[in-house]
């Protein structure tokens, strides 16, 4: 597979001749381990970027990266430590900032944001999405997804170009930027979990059926360290954007990435949106071996449901069917397709959502919508009561839509974590858009598969355009380097600057303000909605929302810590799942944090705490979590001695005056990073190091 060096042709996304694709790596490390004899797609489009390392699960590998994606949520501190890199220009073939979350316009704040991303844009050249153009995800997939780049993003739900036969990937901010800088990114190779698709989807069963399976089965830590591949002969009923919605989920597995093989669908898609010349065949060879497997007959599937508040927590939708619902949000990242809101318009045309049922759309991007209405959808939607809201992120990030305090909330979205709607006790169900437009119009959740036998609904048979509505006049090209080199920053007050990290102290002695379960998210650690989200640039007083939810008093503990020893945070399994947001690291770390002892950690989240100079150990006996209680004070010696050492540490509970053993699972270059206080401060002694 010959994909490294295909440049993209489509005039949309034409490159500057000054990007470079070989990135730097230090420190110098050994070359790459190529692997043998049959590969599977992962394992190929890991192959053909692999800077250094050795292709076993579990080893740290080094991968070149051909594309980024920011979006305005994270994407003001990647561009405000690109700022702190002394960046010129990007390095990579294709970075695009999109605005797709910060979208309300209550005040100054977001507005400011915006002019901020669109200078650094044009400063760093990188390509900009204005508001209201799309969410990030399906909006790259039309204009930029290229089969075979490696992609990687500040946004969890990047796998989602994985539908494209892409390697995609979510990370924490910091990382993206290095990744525009012309760096390799760093992960521990995943093992390539292979679910082998057979059959076809019955009437009134989608896409989401598939993912929303998969939760059912495995849970939100059943992908940990792997990279689900989907392949079998179930995928040929499957179109380009069916795959993103499965792609994109899989971060709720915990996978690192998901992929599909670039076959006749993947061509399909690409020549619908003008953009067939960039295909290229990306297949799984014959005799293809896999670490784990799985196998789903399409045809047994039927309608699925995540209740609140996990999206693992799937049952049929029959088992809960009646439950009365208040609200119906159709739209976001976790099913952008054309398809996802032809086929609610089919369904509610003619006929009036149900009374006291809130029935929202936000169109996913502004060539949805242009295709929707030239369809005549749109107006079916609101003839029906919708309430058709701006392309964008919207309800899925806490952006609006937040339902009513005691009613159920159907939606299409990926996550139901508490609270991230924006209503505190709230009671969010995922669904796919078939069970969300069948509660629209009965008022109860409903299985669709009920519709011709209760209301005379038979499944639509839909005719969607051959060809999109490209409008490529939209996207903000990167400025020539002779004009962006002119470019000065836009900060508006709000835009802050990045917190100082020193170095990790050789002894840590702090107390425990935090003590949380198993699988809490960055949407608990950092919340996000619109309260918070405008202050994603302003560590200071976003870390005011800290936690908000599990002790309201932690910012101005935490505060009151930092000047003294600082503070420690205990916490369950699958610490920090969800989101990419750098911010739950950040602010905490602002606020004086210096370590977490948690029984496991998320990927992107693990990662992010090393990164700003967090110390993340597990328990050696995840029992001993339950003997550790809040202001309970806890001592580690010699630490910097022990992590460099790779050794079992010892925490001292000065308290109780109780020992635990813990370990932590940092690489050599992730121990480094740690000890220098984090990857800011590590970069810039690289960089003082080539000079002399």
């Amino acid at each position: 597979m010959a994909t490294s060096t295909r440049q993209h042709t489509d005039a949309a996304t034409e490159q500057q001749s000054d990007r470079q694709s070989d990135p730097r790596d230090e420190p110098q490390r050994s070359g790459p381990t190529q692997p043998t004899g049959p590969l599977n797609v992962a394992q190929k489009l890991i192959a053909d970027h692999l800077v250094s390392g050795e292709m076993t699960p579990g080893a740290e590998i080094a991968l070149r990266i051909d594309q980024t994606l920011t979006q305005d949520a994270t994407g003001t501190m990647v561009m405000l430590e690109l700022e702190a890199l002394d960046l010129d220009r990007a390095k990579t073939e294709v970075s695009v900032q999109y605005v797709d979350h910060n979208l309300l316009q209550g005040d100054a704040m977001n507005a400011e944001d915006h002019d901020f991303l669109r200078s650094a844009a044009q400063r760093f050249g990188l390509w900009y999405s204005k508001p209201g153009n799309g969410v990030s995800h399906p909006t790259h997939m039309q204009r930029f997804g290229i089969p075979g780049k490696t992609m990687v993003g500040s946004d969890s739900h990047t796998p989602a170009a994985g539908s494209l036969g892409m390697l995609a990937i979510g990370l924490g901010g910091i990382e993206v930027a290095r990744a525009i800088a012309g760096e390799p990114i760093y992960l521990r190779m995943p093992e390539v979990w292979g679910v082998r698709l057979t059959g076809a989807l019955p009437p009134w069963v989608s896409a989401k059926d598939v993912i929303l399976e998969m939760l059912r089965r495995h849970g939100v830590k059943g992908g940990v360290n792997t990279i689900i591949e989907y392949h079998g002969p179930g995928l040929a009923g499957l179109s380009a954007m069916d795959r993103h919605v499965i792609a994109n989920m899989g971060a709720e597995l915990g996978a690192t990435s998901t992929v599909f093989p670039a076959d006749e669908r993947v061509r399909e898609f690409l020549a619908a949106e003008g953009r067939g010349d960039v295909y290229v065949d990306v297949r799984a060879d014959d005799g293809a071996r896999y670490d784990r497997t799985d196998e789903i007959d399409l045809s047994t599937l039927e309608p699925l449901i995540a209740l609140p508040s996990s999206p693992g927590n799937v049952v049929p939708v029959a088992e809960v069917a009646g439950r009365d619902v208040s609200q119906v949000v159709v739209g976001s990242s976790a099913n952008p397709g054309l398809r996802d809101f032809a086929i609610v318009a089919a369904v509610v045309r003619g006929r009036q959502a149900a009374p006291g049922v809130s029935f929202d759309i936000n169109p996913t991007s502004r060539e949805i919508l242009q295709d929707l209405t030239k369809m005549g959808s749109t107006f079916d939607l609101i003839a029906a009561g919708a309430r058709l809201h701006q392309s964008g992120c919207m309800g899925c990030i806490g952006m609006g839509q937040a339902p009513a305090r005691g009613g159920n909330s159907l939606r299409t979205m990926p996550r139901n974590f508490p609270g991230r709607s924006g209503t505190p006790d709230d009671a969010v169900y995922l669904c796919s858009p078939e069970t969300a437009a069948a509660a629209a119009l009965t008022g109860v959740i409903t299985d669709p598969r009920e519709l011709p036998s209760q209301l005379g609904i038979d499944y639509p048979t839909l005719d969607l355009p051959q060809r999109a509505s490209v409008n490529t006049s939209m996207l903000e090209a990167p400025l020539p380097p002779e004009e962006a080199t002119k470019v000065e920053l836009v900060k508006g007050p709000n835009i802050g600057s990045l917190p100082d990290l020193d170095p990790l102290p050789d002894t840590i002695e702090a107390p425990v303000l935090i003590s949380v379960d198993d699988d809490i998210s960055t949407d608990t650690i950092m919340p996000a909605g619109a309260r918070a989200l405008p202050f994603r640039s302003n560590i200071a007083k976003l870390a005011e929302f800290c936690f908000a939810d599990v002790d309201s008093d932690y910012p101005k503990r935490g505060l009151a810590s930092k000047d003294d020893s600082g503070h420690i945070i205990v916490g369950g399994a699958n610490y920090g799942q969800g989101s990419s947001r750098e911010h739950a690291a950040i602010a905490p770390r602002y606020l004086g944090l210096r370590m977490v002892l948690a029984e496991s950690y998320a990927r992107i989240h693990w990662q992010n705490l090393a990164n700003f100079g967090v110390l993340a150990l597990e328990f050696a006996d995840p029992a001993d979590r339950e003997r550790i209680d809040v202001d309970d004070v806890l001592r580690v010696e010699q630490v910097r001695e022990a992590v460099q050492a790779d050794a079992e540490l010892t925490v001292r509970n000065t308290t109780k005056d109780e020992e635990y053993a813990a370990r932590h699972r940092l690489s050599a270059r992730q121990v480094d990073i740690l000890l220098a206080g984090g990857l800011i401060p590590w970069l810039r002694h690289q960089g003082a190091q080539r000079k002399r």
